[in-house]
């Protein structure tokens, strides 16, 4: 799990499924309206946390070869969430700030076609991906 940690590494970078860059970090996922996500205060979120930088890219080779998000998460997530690497739904202020920005960022998807962001925090290496908001 990513609870709040002061001393996160800000630093992001967002890929699609084939591992593209989505531009700068601050850039939101484009939709369909001007490029801009709705005002969400909550979010249905997945991760893989991965302590070691090379475990992290063997799990975004995973990904990027189209393995499902879940079956990767449990494969490759070091944390307590064993379920695909659900965190459930998560308000504003109830995540790691770097991480949180990075997901409010991220567009809704599947774990079957997942659009995801790393991020770095105090607790390793994060692969996320957004299933709803509200």
């Amino acid at each position: 799990m990513a609870p709040k940690n002061k001393a996160a590494d800000k630093d992001t970078k967002g890929f699609d499924k084939k591992g593209s860059s989505s531009g700068s970090k601050d850039e939101k996922v484009g939709k369909a309206d001007g490029g801009k996500l709705k005002a969400a205060n909550s979010i249905n979120v997945r991760h893989i946390l991965c302590e070691k930088h090379s475990k992290k890219e063997e799990a975004l080779t995973k990904l990027r070869d189209g393995m499902k998000f879940d079956e990767v998460a449990r494969e490759f997530s070091e944390d307590k969430a064993r379920q695909g690497g659900s965190l459930g739904w998560k308000i504003r202020g109830a995540l790691d700030p770097a991480f949180e920005k990075a997901a409010y960022d991220l567009e809704p998807s599947t774990t079957g076609n997942p659009k995801y962001v790393e991020v770095k925090t105090g607790f390793g290496y994060h692969i996320i991906m957004v299933e709803g908001r509200k």
